[in-house]
């Protein structure tokens, strides 16, 4: 059971894995991998291609949108990134940390023809994203759990010290915003706000993203607009945000 929930977490990064890579992420010999591969898929949470790779079922999707209803994102949420996402004309998205990553549950996506498209349930390691060092700002745990790895560069302007880091967070305390300049993309740049809990910790983030042009075109207006979307969101935030997973290394909660 184990080895396949761990497999499920691999499709995250991966998008599709074959037998042999699949072995290689489980450390596992690939006829271990096959089987738990055709069983995800006999449940309906993994299905084959027709190149005979395996990417998520439905399955995944359908439990996916319960929990979503459940969290209440929909009825707290969405009306906000709507309402954020008129105004600003860019994809817009909220996201959740998850261990050294964030996690993107909610989004509402530009109608310009430039845009950028995303998905709900994309990760993206913290430290080269807008949410994720805002998070990491207002979260002493986040931040810990970042600097305990590699800060991976995925483009030429990513953070890849933890003094530039430590640096950056120190802004983000001072400005109460936080800008990514084509760290996690090329072309690609965004604006956060952390959404903060009622005991002063971040429990998630609120950005604009789209087109480097567009986006830091006026940070100042940009950063005004995430700010008071995350405030918003911060006042009802239990009602659809689920419970941090203590991402300090070597913790664990009851």
């Amino acid at each position: 059971m184990a080895a396949a929930l761990e497999l499920l977490n691999c499709f995250a990064v991966a998008g599709e894995l074959g037998v042999t890579e699949a072995a290689a992420e489980l450390g596992v010999a690939k006829s271990t991998a096959h089987r738990l591969l055709t069983t995800l898929a006999g449940c309906g949470f993994a299905e084959r291609t027709a190149s005979g790779r395996y990417r998520l079922g439905v399955r995944v999707y359908e439990l996916g949108e319960i929990a979503v209803n459940r969290m209440g994102l929909h009825e707290v949420a969405l009306p906000v990134l709507e309402e954020l996402r008129n105004a600003s004309g860019e994809t817009v998205h909220v996201a959740i940390p998850d261990g050294r990553d964030v996690v993107y549950i909610a989004r509402m996506e530009s109608y310009q023809g430039l845009r950028f498209s995303s998905r709900v349930g994309r990760r993206f390691p913290a430290h080269a994203t807008s949410s994720g060092k805002a998070i990491a700002a207002y979260n002493p745990d986040v931040a810990r759990a970042v600097l305990s790895g590699d800060l991976r560069r995925l483009t030429g302007r990513t953070i890849s010290t933890t003094r530039a880091f430590v640096d950056a967070l120190a802004e983000i305390r001072r400005t109460g915003y936080s800008c990514s300049n084509e760290e996690a993309e090329v072309g690609l740049s965004s604006v956060a706000a952390p959404i903060i809990g009622p005991d002063g910790v971040a429990v998630g983030a609120v950005s604009i993203a789209g087109p480097t042009q567009r986006v830091l075109q006026d940070v100042s207006v940009t950063a005004s607009r995430v700010k008071r979307a995350a405030a918003r969101l911060a006042r009802d935030h239990a009602a659809w945000i689920p419970p941090l997973r203590d991402t300090r290394v070597g913790a664990a909660r009851p």
